[in-house]
């Protein structure tokens, strides 16, 4: 038996075996191919039913920020001090940087070799600027100073309504310092949290019920507002991008998992109900506590969990990363732009500062392109227009690797902490622990 780890929670009873059409992927998976199904068949109405994903990832994100606060605040107040709290903030933001970058690079890489923009010839001159006005704007408003000021909220409270991960964190994060500071006068409140923490996961089962009509909805969207036939022309990128994340997956996080002793298979098909989940609603997101609770039953002490996953939600975004640096080489290449050395670099250092901060999120991974493409003065913003056909398709690979980088990263730092029973981590990546969650039964 592995040894006891403070503040880890021990394996629940298993509940009875379900049938397979009750399993929540089986269940996801039949509304993603419906949604593709009606969205194609019928392309007015599944375009008019946009309102049924985005309603579920409203409902998601409606419970994140009480998930992340009882999670972490709890987690905390049973640290030993702030040094244990710095230790696991310092070798987390380590890790993202390292990944993070090098995910830049392999983009940037694939873009050089395989040119997938190479053969458009467009003339920079005959673009319509206009179509990405939205997104440079955004991009333009963001900033360094701007980012990290953002992240203090105007109020306690506020914190908790307005919808920023990095401002729930950071409240989370003093409450948690003030409870472990507190010891024993502050017990009622560190049970209550640790009570709350119950009912709000039990919430998180009920919204999750809805997971197949929220993808249902946001796939026959995206099939009925593009049309698949809007690939064709871009086949090339999108094809390249969707490869080269698979190949980051499974080679660079593989080696990475394989190291610290587990599978990337097996962590995949642990996270399966997840996965289908962020496929089909296009957004990281909406698996957010799902994926917070799955990696505690893995064996991930609640406290590392609560921290990594979402600082990791703005700082490592793997699949993003890996699309900016390509989709910028591929605007380069179709509009007879030859990027040079230094422009290159520019290219990943600029990408490295302007993806932090971005929350994983459908949408995201094109305005931080803009912000990384208007420091970059040769590569015209306007060439923006070329992708933004495809960019919901790739948005779901995009959501996808940065969901896995994002688990494969509290595993780590879990080891590093000694904060990982390896024997729940085992059982759970084989199948004996009760991974399904997210029962039928409410």
């Amino acid at each position: 038996m592995a040894a006891s780890i403070p503040g880890m929670t021990t394996s629940p009873p298993k509940k009875k075996r379900q049938s397979w059409y009750q399993h929540l992927y089986v269940r996801v998976l039949v509304a993603i191919v419906s949604g593709i199904l009606v969205g194609f068949s019928f392309p007015d109405f599944g375009a008019s039913l946009k309102p049924l994903g985005e309603a579920f990832i409203d409902l998601v994100k409606m419970i994140i920020s009480p998930v992340i606060f009882v999670t972490v605040a709890a987690g905390i107040g049973r640290m030993n001090g702030s040094g244990q709290l710095g230790s696991i903030l310092g070798k987390t933001m380590g890790y993202f940087l390292t990944v993070s970058t090098f995910a830049l690079i392999i983009g940037l890489i694939v873009g050089n070799v395989v040119q997938p923009g190479s053969g458009f010839n467009i003339d920079p001159a005959t673009l319509d600027p206009s179509q990405v006005e939205k997104y440079a704007a955004v991009a333009h408003d963001e900033s360094i100073v701007g980012f990290l000021t953002h992240i203090i909220p105007n109020t306690f409270f506020s914190s908790l309504t307005s919808g920023d991960i990095l401002q729930v964190l950071f409240v989370a994060i003093l409450v948690g310092l003030g409870l472990s500071g507190a010891g024993e006068k502050a017990r009622i409140v560190q049970n209550f949290l640790e009570s709350a923490s119950e009912v709000i996961f039990n919430i998180v089962h009920i919204v999750m019920q809805f997971a197949p009509i929220g993808a249902f909805g946001a796939m026959a969207f995206t099939v009925g507002q593009y049309g698949l036939e809007s690939i064709g022309s871009l086949a090339a990128l999108v094809g390249t991008f969707y490869a080269t994340s698979l190949a980051f997956v499974l080679v660079v996080l593989g080696l990475i998992a394989r190291f610290y002793g587990f599978s990337i298979i097996k962590l995949i098909k642990y996270l399966k109900d997840e996965l289908w989940l962020v496929l089909g609603t296009s957004s990281s997101e909406a698996a957010l506590p799902a994926l917070m609770e799955k990696l505690e039953q893995a064996g991930c002490r609640r406290d590392v969990v609560g921290l990594v996953i979402p600082t990791g939600y703005s700082f490592n975004l793997d699949g993003t990363n890996i699309y900016m640096t390509l989709a910028a080489t591929f605007i380069a290449q179709a509009c007879g732009v030859d990027l040079s050395i230094s422009d290159q670099l520019l290219l990943v250092v600029t990408a490295m500062i302007s993806s932090k901060g971005a929350a994983g999120v459908t949408g995201a991974g094109f305005v931080i392109l803009a912000a990384t493409l208007s420091v970059v003065p040769s590569v015209p913003v306007a060439g923006m227009a070329l992708i933004l056909g495809v960019d919901r398709f790739m948005s779901e690979c995009r959501a996808l690797t940065n969901f896995v980088g994002n688990a494969v990263a509290t595993i780590v730092v879990s080891s590093w902490e000694k904060a990982l029973d390896r024997r729940m981590l085992t059982d759970a990546l084989a199948g004996k622990a009760p991974t399904e969650l997210v029962s039928t039964e409410n």
